[in-house]
């Protein structure tokens, strides 16, 4: 049964209101369509994670890595797992340079999709960013990532936010629309930036450090995160839906990805191609109210008027609470 949330706004001009009555219409029979989805079938399987890194491909060294060592090494752990996964290209950290050319290729080579993140990673929520200008950090990067293997007409918006207006929203959705691009939506939010961030900071003052703390708390924020977003998409959709997780590009899963995937498969969790997980009905919905910069699953939860309880508190803090734990270990 749809909550009151999905009852049309009649204010304003009779035509705005038929506009707007036709996308609640269009988004409420979607949401349906996602919590009709076959129960029996996704009863049986276990709960599946896609894998996607923003940010990619890099062609800077980090303080342990060259930016050639740390792009096998993801690729590796990936291969290693048998773990498919998608790659959302943001062009000037080097994938147009012929080096970064050649990991954006090696990823495609592998098996992986690749997907685009702009070419300069600009917020659409900054009153400076038009939606012009947003428009042609898109197209500037499809022109590079198009030819290679494995790329998908997928756009990840930077920060996951959709714009400050009404107007850049609207003009987003529509623009992906005409290009037959999708919304690469996130619903397995993380924080594993920060994470990364503290790692370099660790790394700066001792080179040598001992990361296992780092790994700890790197583990225990992801295994967080998905049993918090697997228990928000039951109560939502009241099934397990395939989870599109956000990670990054960097040091820290050049390191620890591996140990990633197997705590999480210790957990219950399988890992599935990023295309499957986007057939799910779940990742055609257009929330009215999008929390930015965060999961599709909360955008989803503030349009249907949940206010959130206590537990998922976590998922909104930006890795505090793990760093507030290394902070404490002297890290």
């Amino acid at each position: 049964m749809l909550d009151t949330a999905w009852r049309p706004n009649l204010s304003g001009s009779p035509e705005r209101a038929q506009r707007g009555y036709a996308s609640r219409v269009r988004t409420a029979l979607i949401l349906l369509a996602a919590m009709l989805a076959p129960a029996c079938v996704h009863a049986a399987e276990p709960a599946r994670i896609a894998l996607t890194f923003d940010d990619g491909p890099k062609t800077k060294p980090t303080p342990l890595m060259s930016a050639a060592d740390l792009n096998r090494a993801l690729l590796h752990h990936l291969t290693k797992a048998g773990a498919p996964a998608a790659l959302f290209v943001t062009l000037h950290n080097g994938a147009d340079t012929p080096e970064g050319r050649a990991f954006l290729e090696s990823w495609g080579a592998a098996g992986h999709r690749i997907g685009n993140h702009t070419v300069t990673h600009p917020d659409l929520d900054a009153e400076a960013i038009t939606l012009a200008a947003y428009e042609q950090e898109i197209l500037d990067c499809d022109r590079v990532i198009s030819a290679v293997p494995g790329f998908r007409p997928w756009f990840r918006f930077t920060f996951l936010r959709e714009g400050n207006t009404p107007e850049k929203r609207d003009g987003m959705r529509a623009f992906l629309k005409a290009k037959g691009w999708r919304n690469a939506y996130v619903t397995l939010d993380t924080s594993d930036w920060r994470l990364d961030q503290r790692l370099a900071t660790v790394l700066a003052k001792n080179p040598s450090a001992d990361l296992a703390p780092i790994r700890e708390a790197y583990l225990s924020h992801l295994r967080q995160r998905a049993a918090a977003y697997r228990d928000l998409s039951r109560r939502l959709f009241d099934r397990d839906i395939p989870q599109v997780m956000l990670l990054h590009y960097n040091l820290l899963n050049a390191l620890f990805l591996g140990d990633v995937i197997e705590a999480l498969r210790r957990d219950g969790f399988s890992f599935v191609d990023p295309e499957q997980a986007y057939a799910d009905p779940v990742y055609r919905l257009e929330p009215d109210r999008p929390a930015p910069g965060q999961s599709l699953l909360l955008s989803v939860a503030r349009s249907r008027g949940w206010k959130l309880v206590p537990e998922y508190e976590r998922l909104m803090d930006d890795g505090d609470f793990e760093i507030a734990a290394l902070e404490k270990q002297g890290y």
